[in-house]
């Protein structure tokens, strides 16, 4: 690579963390104990890629890198655990599972496409499970997330709803039982009905192209940026949060959010 660096430059600075002159903190860490820092690493550099800004991307990235580099180094040296052969062996796979990219198959359409890679991936070897293909979703997952892999792969096992109009009809099912739990006051139940509004409201955007942990990201900032511009608007116009009305806040929310639509 141009000006020297490559992995080994990385791989060099976490052997001399890991030395007798190194860092007490980097040598008492294990593969399990850098898992969390992975995760958050990783959340930090979603939020980078999504919110743009090349030098912050590429500051976290460096992070993600250098931890899962981190835990490679601990796997080889405890477990004898080859980065190399790490690589070697993720490449076999990826092109095994695109045959029709690296074994000249004709796919016709992306439903196609995703039923070859489910069949191929139940050929592999050392696959989580051949009797239930779900046990190879994480359950570290977050819950979105998790959802909508959960319905995805239901789906392409041929158990979901037949069309959209079925589905609609399920989650409006789920919604009046969870009213209907709700105006009991069966506090027992709200949770869990709760959860299957959630749980169908995911399926149904996922059926139009829709991932609901994306889209409730989405709402989430325009939701802070709104909020943050109406305080704005609220000091530069000598007003104090604390002394307004809830009508007067209703009202600042509605000129705020005209304003941004008309961007």
């Amino acid at each position: 690579m141009k000006g020297g660096y490559s992995p080994e430059c990385v791989l060099e600075v976490i052997e001399v963390l890991l030395s007798p002159r190194g860092c007490p903190w980097d040598r008492k860490q294990t593969p399990i104990s850098l898992c969390d820092y992975l995760i958050e690493e990783t959340f930090e550099l979603v939020d980078a890629i999504r919110d743009g800004g090349r030098s912050r991307i590429e500051e976290e990235m460096g992070d993600v890198f250098f931890l899962l580099f981190f835990i490679a180094f601990l796997l080889e040296r405890d477990e004898g655990i080859s980065l190399m052969e790490i690589w070697r062996k993720n490449a076999i796979k990826m092109k095994a599972r695109h045959p029709h990219v690296f074994g000249g198959e004709k796919i016709d359409s992306e439903e196609e496409l995703l039923s070859r890679w489910e069949e191929i991936k139940k050929r592999e070897k050392n696959h989580i499970s051949l009797d239930n293909p779900m046990d190879s979703i994480p359950s570290s997952l977050p819950p979105l997330l998790r959802a909508y892999r959960v319905h995805s792969k239901a789906a392409r096992m041929g158990f979901t709803w037949k069309d959209n109009v079925e589905q609609e009809k399920a989650l409006c099912r789920e919604w009046e039982e969870w009213v209907q739990v709700r105006e009991k006051g069966d506090y027992e139940r709200r949770e869990e009905e709760f959860g299957d509004v959630l749980f169908s409201l995911v399926e149904h955007g996922r059926r139009y192209g829709i991932k609901a942990n994306s889209a409730l990201h989405g709402a989430i900032c325009k939701f802070l940026s709104r909020f943050s511009a109406m305080l704005k608007l609220a000091r530069s116009r000598g007003l104090v949060w604390e002394d307004m009305s809830q009508e007067e806040k209703d009202r600042l929310w509605e000129e705020v959010k005209s304003l941004s639509q008309e961007k």
